[in-house]
């Protein structure tokens, strides 16, 4: 999610490819119009600097450099207030390589040092004839897309299913029901993290943890209704969060319908699936009441599979070696994660209360594993 997270930057996460913090290369106004593909950017703790304010559309290449005293995060977003993508947790002195692409049209760039507040924004005018608009568009990348589209849309479906559910068992004051579908409704949103977050007003209205929250803002969302379930034990009071909650998942399902999705957001998409993990699920903060953390992980993991699945047919020709790394080193890491199950559902596993530090140790071994080949996903499909 969004939000500020106080935890550890992955060195090999951060030089993960990320797709659309490439474009923030515009944070700071100001560059020459050209047609570089490759854009680099400096970010401080009070602006970012980029080397141009003005790109030709496709697929294009970003440097940014963290020169800020915290981490910092960076978004590009489309004159609807959707996310072409974002980048979090981008250490202080770190720099990532970042491959993504644009269509032609005018963006807003957000950079929020400290991952805090409304950061600094600026203009980026991509210009011309995009690439993946071309004849010469690889046909597997569009079946990728096309499954990957079906693939999000039935997610987001299952999540709002199980917040109907969760909400059901509310309203019926049945603490019992409500903890055992809490966990479950969660599943569908995990696996499709990204896509659902590139829509920004709604992810602080569903997914916002309690040491996240803003003053003056109004706290909403699951993790309201985890509080309650499992810490205060009651459903007491509840019932409107959890409609609310359906509320905005219908809002959601009825978003992601037409969503606009390229093979390289497919991409930065399981990076930030393993991002997820890494930074704030490996710590056990995501899931601070109910402990459920591993469910989300697996679902993080998961949806982070499929990208990759769905692009079998263009890696096997374009980097048939990358491809067999990933596959290798999921099937580690999915070892590790089943050693921690409780029965073959989605959502059984231990609570993570129950994994030690060295357990902890090992699953963040094999996340940090897959981190690195993964990264390398969007720069092979932009091949």
């Amino acid at each position: 999610m969004s939000a500020r997270r106080k935890t550890r930057t992955l060195a090999v996460v951060s030089a993960a490819v990320a797709g659309l913090a490439a474009v923030l290369s515009g944070c700071v106004g100001a560059g020459t119009a050209g047609g570089s593909d490759a854009l680099r950017v400096t970010g401080t703790d009070d602006a970012c600097r980029s080397s141009t304010g003005s790109v030709d559309a496709g697929v294009r290449t970003v440097t940014f450099h963290n020169t800020g005293g915290q981490e910092s995060e960076i978004y590009v977003l489309r004159p609807d207030g959707s996310a072409v993508g974002e980048r979090e947790n981008v250490g202080p002195g770190l720099t990532v390589q970042l491959t993504v692409e644009l269509a032609p049209g005018a963006y807003t760039l957000r950079c929020r040092p400290g991952m805090v507040g409304k950061g600094h924004v600026a203009p980026l005018t991509v210009t011309g004839v995009a690439a993946s608009a071309s004849a010469s568009r690889d046909p597997r990348v569009d079946a990728a897309l096309a499954a990957y589209r079906s693939y999000v849309e039935e997610q987001a479906q299952r999540s709002l299913d199980g917040a109907k559910e969760l909400a059901a068992a509310v309203t019926a004051g049945d603490l019992a029901r409500a903890r055992t579908a809490y966990p479950a409704s969660r599943v569908g949103w995990e696996r499709v993290e990204p896509v659902a977050e590139s829509f920004g007003d709604l992810d602080p209205k569903i997914d916002l943890r309690e040491a996240d929250l803003e003053s003056g803002r109004t706290w909403t969302g699951w993790h309201v209704l985890e509080k309650g379930i499992f810490q205060a034990g009651s459903t007491q009071g509840l019932a409107p969060v959890a409609d609310r909650l359906v509320a905005d998942l219908v809002d959601l399902r009825s978003r992601v319908r037409t969503v606009e999705i390229t093979g390289t957001g497919m991409a930065n998409g399981a990076v930030e699936l393993l991002d997820e993990v890494s930074k704030s699920k490996i710590t056990g903060e995501e899931e601070a009441f109910s402990h459920t953390d591993l469910v989300d992980v697996q679902a993080n993991v998961a949806g982070a599979r499929q990208v990759v699945e769905l692009l079998r047919p263009v890696l096997g020709t374009k980097d048939a070696a990358l491809l067999t790394e990933l596959d290798t080193r999921f099937t580690a890491l999915q070892k590790v994660l089943d050693g921690h199950r409780t029965g073959p559902a989605d959502d059984a596993f231990v609570p993570y209360t129950q994994v030690t530090p060295d357990q902890r140790r090992a699953l963040s071994a094999s996340v940090d594993a897959v981190a690195e080949p993964i990264s390398r996903l969007a720069g092979a499909v932009a091949a």
